[in-house]
């Protein structure tokens, strides 16, 4: 099925909730949200799950991440009763590159970086995403320079399916008031200094001032993307 401009206009038009909801009337199966638990992420956890949307919510275990988000994972499912699917990376995968190349190989170059990200994020993600009709994402335009441009909805021709981008155009202060009003519960981190969270070897607290994704793979100066959101669409 093809979303119409009218359709895609009314999406537009609608609040976070209205339009996850709108988005499961108009495709009853196939809808799935990746979670990495950050806070946009836990906006959209919140939303799907207060409903009770026919929405997969799934999220990535690297083998890398910090210990806070199990524990914020536990506390997602003991507060609304509703899963979080886990997808792993290969064994293979991972043996191979470390005895290769060694368990820290993404420091000595962005190639084995993004290697590392391709095992550890990227396959898993596309064995989500197997059968899906459409990705949910907690993307946000000011996150960085490669989303400033991205729609709220568009068609992504490699995985034939809609990437759907509810909070695309809400601010970070937009996400901290739903967070308080709704009493969302998200990761210690935030408070610590660490607003874009990932992988804890490759994540570090940001100074006053400096860009929200600047912990993230601080020691690049290329463009700071894992390549979850990278594909040609």
């Amino acid at each position: 099925m093809k979303l119409t401009q009218n359709e895609i206009h009314k999406l537009e038009e609608l609040t976070l909730h209205e339009r996850l909801k709108y988005m499961t009337e108009l495709f009853p199966e196939g809808v799935v949200f990746s979670t990495s638990l950050g806070q946009e992420d836990q906006v959209i956890t919140d939303a799907i799950f207060r409903q009770q949307l026919p929405i997969k919510v799934f999220t990535l275990d690297t083998g890398r991440l910090f210990y806070e988000h199990y524990e914020l994972l536990a506390k997602n499912k003991a507060k609304y009763r509703m899963n979080t699917e886990v997808y792993f990376p290969d064994a293979s995968d991972i043996e191979k590159y470390v005895n290769e190349k060694g368990i820290n190989a993404f420091y000595y170059s962005v190639e084995n970086r993004k290697e590392c990200c391709f095992l550890r994020k990227v396959k898993p993600l596309n064995r989500a995403l197997e059968g899906a009709k459409v990705w949910i994402t907690g993307l946000r335009s000011e996150q960085s320079e490669n989303r400033e441009n991205m729609p709220m909805i568009e068609w992504e021709e490699d995985r034939q399916l809609y990437k759907f981008n509810p909070l695309i155009h809400w601010s970070y202060q937009d996400v901290l008031d739903y967070i308080e009003k709704e009493k969302v519960q998200d990761l210690p981190l935030h408070k610590k200094g660490y607003i874009s969270v990932g992988c804890a070897p490759c994540t570090r607290a940001i100074e006053p001032g400096e860009d929200p994704r600047a912990g993230r793979w601080w020691w690049e100066e290329s463009k700071k993307e894992c390549g979850l959101h990278t594909h040609n669409s």
